[in-house]
């Protein structure tokens, strides 16, 4: 769920490392125009952007998943520049068709702010393609393919990597509680069913909330799901901090550890995968402050996994390595940033019996 972190904008690799916020909070993000790193020349479309980094990240992948994944950037839409409206004191935001819903002495206290065609993508969080090692991790794990996958992404962030998933087949639900993204993905052609010429269409729901907290949220993404997948979100730092932290920074589950293993059993098929895959900065030095996000193992203890039905395929398996050959294809390095000293990545997989 991603206000699960700062409604701040952030560029390169530090996106993936951006703490997260109180789901009922939700600060208005300044309007910015992302230029990603690594593709410096500010005519070129978001669309010619993610196809170079799709070309870059493609000589990194091996599996049959990662490389159909990057192949389907070619069939993103356009991004859609649009204006959205936030709320007095962070309470949310609306689109322009919510506007007419509302008393003229309420319109007053809304600041418009323009999204460009680029944040379309990037939202606050940066490239989509971003997700690539998570699914190469599937994909040498042996799902060879989204075609027919029923897929929930807890923190989906952006719609970008969702849709990559459609094109190939998979039924994706995202879910977040950030009101950000229900504005920005307003349009009804930016969800549905994705069509494919020849072969069944794939699809994109995106739901508003805290899953497994509420029964909304339950009921609406349901069961039966192929895959789980949460990138930058289920973070031990966030759910369990070893050191002072801002409540604010923190995830709210509005469940405990063995409630939200007992609901992934529930929804995850036996057979399915559930994947946290994390990116994180280095931890602040001992007298620095502490800070949540840094810390990227699995909140939830292995034996929590074993004892709900779970096959440990990998526990907090360093993939520091993958992650910075993908922050540099991404141009995460750019000014000389030192990938080897500032990027981290770490991993869990877990398959249902």
């Amino acid at each position: 769920m991603r206000s699960l972190r700062p409604a701040v904008l952030l560029l390169g690799f530090c996106v993936a490392c951006a703490a997260p916020s109180e789901p009922v909070n939700v600060a208005p993000v300044e309007t910015v125009e992302v230029e990603p790193e690594g593709l410096p020349d500010p005519e070129v479309s978001i669309l010619a952007r993610l196809q170079a980094e799709a070309d870059a990240l493609n000589e990194l992948v091996e599996s049959k998943l990662a490389t159909s994944f990057l192949g389907a950037t070619a069939g993103l839409p356009d991004g859609r520049a649009q204006t959205l409206y936030a709320l007095a004191g962070g309470g949310g935001w609306l689109h322009p068709e919510q506007l007419i819903n509302l008393a003229p002495g309420a319109r007053a206290s809304l600041e418009a702010k323009e999204w460009s065609a680029a944040r379309f993508y990037t939202t606050k969080y940066g490239s989509p393609l971003a997700y690539v090692r998570a699914v190469e991790l599937l994909g040498e794990a042996g799902v060879e393919s989204f075609e027919g996958q029923r897929v929930l992404d807890y923190g989906y962030g952006t719609l970008g990597h969702l849709r990559l998933m459609a094109q190939n087949g998979a039924r994706v639900v995202g879910v977040d509680p950030d009101p950000l993204l229900t504005a920005l993905y307003s349009n009804p052609d930016d969800t549905g069913l994705v069509e494919r010429e020849g072969a069944a269409a794939g699809r994109v729901d995106l739901l508003e909330g805290r899953w497994p907290a509420t029964a909304a949220m339950r009921d609406g993404v349901g069961t039966g799901y192929d895959l789980v997948i949460s990138k930058n979100t289920l973070k031990r730092g966030y759910v369990h901090p070893e050191g002072d932290a801002d409540p604010s920074k923190l995830l709210q589950m509005g469940v405990d550890d063995e409630q939200f293993v007992q609901h992934l059993k529930r929804i995850v098929k036996p057979g399915g995968h559930v994947l946290i895959y994390n990116l994180t900065p280095p931890q602040a030095a001992a007298d620095e402050p502490y800070i949540p996000w840094a810390d990227g193992r699995c909140p939830f203890d292995k034996q929590l996994w074993i004892d709900n039905d779970f096959q440990v395929v990998a526990f907090d398996v360093d993939d520091s390595e993958a992650a910075r050959a993908m922050g540099s294809a991404l141009g995460w390095d750019a000014n000389e940033r030192d990938l080897e000293t500032t990027l981290f990545g770490t991993y869990s997989l877990f398959k249902r019996f």
